[in-house]
């Protein structure tokens, strides 16, 4: 396997179907001649060229066997988990979910009484819901908001025993930094207007799975509930990926000088980032990770008022919701992408008020931490 700098501008070899164009072509068609076809087609899922091609590079990138990809984040998500539950099914969830997917568990899967249940980060926490009737365990690491991560390894073995499949959500991580599927996992998925897309512009989701024998059963879900994405928004996405790795690199370099600064910062209460030494689980992230990414969450030291003062006084990096791409941008997890939840539930998962989370970009990290602190000063004068 090449090196990721080279696997993302060239994924697939020296791979030429058409003419020697050094990019793919756009291939808008949906409708194709089953006649001396082996492979079920799904009009407008999976049976256009610039479909196939990108789940395949996805594949590629993951390690996986085969990858489909979707129009959203959610529409990956979803299917991967319908694809294999069904009336009285019961999923473990880690404890720590994007509030989508929280969102889908809570008002989704009731509907149609499919049962989960949540587990802390640990083997025994899972171990101790697991059912009868578990079919399905779906883990986020690192986790929004509090970067927090499970032991992927452990997890894979448990469910391998009783013949359980696992998804975890590789967002946050990238295929750069994380490859769930080394790690025994079966199946990835991705908000691939994230990391993956890169520019904050181009919505899409991915799903990556290590079985053949399961293509034909997430490909049937998919088709009943939509979701295909476009062929030239396929074309964007490959555009986007070239970049992927070198963008990686520098998102995890400034994460951690600016993780390292607001550390020793007496404004800032507590930082979350699994490449800190303080971080609980930074061990752990260390064996399961190449790199430990562009996102961290800290607890400014600062009243409802003055935070939204700081957030105000901020000139390069840009208060606005989303995470991944080249610009750095920084929101409120309390008032966004955790707003739905009470403030019990916040709490309890220790989301507090005054978290904020930080998604960093490809600028020069002096230029990031020049623009936090002047911003900390405006808003409590330190």
């Amino acid at each position: 396997m090449a090196n990721f700098e080279t696997l993302c501008v060239h994924p697939l070899g020296k791979e030429k179907e058409f003419a020697d164009s050094v990019t793919s072509p756009i291939f808008p068609s949906v409708a194709y001649n089953y006649l001396d076809s082996d492979e079920l087609q799904y009009p407008g899922f999976y049976s256009n060229y610039n479909q196939k091609r990108l789940g395949r590079i996805i594949a590629e990138l993951e390690n996986g066997v085969w990858g489909m990809v979707f129009s959203s984040g959610m529409a990956a998500i979803s299917t991967a988990i319908l694809s294999f539950v069904q009336h009285n099914d019961h999923i473990i969830f880690s404890r720590d979910l994007y509030g989508g997917t929280w969102k889908f568990a809570e008002q989704e899967l009731v509907k149609r009484n499919i049962k989960f249940s949540y587990a802390e980060n640990t083997l025994d926490s899972f171990q101790s819901v697991l059912t009868d009737r578990t079919r399905l365990i779906y883990i986020e690491t690192p986790a929004n908001p509090l970067l927090n991560i499970v032991p992927l390894k452990q997890i894979a073995g448990l469910a391998k025993k009783h013949g359980i499949i696992t998804v975890v959500d590789n967002t946050f991580a990238s295929p750069i930094n994380q490859q769930p599927i080394l790690h025994g996992i079966d199946m990835v998925v991705h908000s691939g207007t994230k990391y993956l897309g890169g520019h904050n512009d181009l919505p899409f989701g991915a799903l990556v799975s290590n079985h053949q024998q399961h293509k034909e059963q997430i490909l049937s879900t998919a088709k009943m509930y939509g979701g295909s994405l476009a062929p030239y928004q396929c074309y964007l996405v490959e555009h986007s990926l070239k970049t992927l790795a070198i963008r990686i690199q520098q998102q995890n370099k400034n994460a951690l000088a600016i993780a390292g600064y607001l550390a020793q910062h007496s404004a800032i209460n507590r930082v979350y980032y699994p490449g800190l030494a303080s971080h609980p689980e930074h061990v752990l992230a260390s064996e399961q990770m190449k790199g430990f990414g562009g996102v961290l969450s800290f607890e400014l030291d600062a009243s409802p008022e003055d935070i939204i003062v700081f957030l105000k006084s901020l000139s390069v990096i840009q208060p606005a919701l989303s995470l991944g791409g080249v610009e750095s941008l920084i929101c409120s997890p309390a008032a966004t992408s955790h707003k739905g939840l009470t403030g019990t539930q916040r709490s309890h998962l220790g989301i507090r008020d005054n978290l904020l989370r930080l998604s960093v970009g490809i600028e020069h990290a002096n230029d990031l931490i020049t623009d936090l602190q002047q911003a900390i000063s405006k808003a409590l004068g330190k």
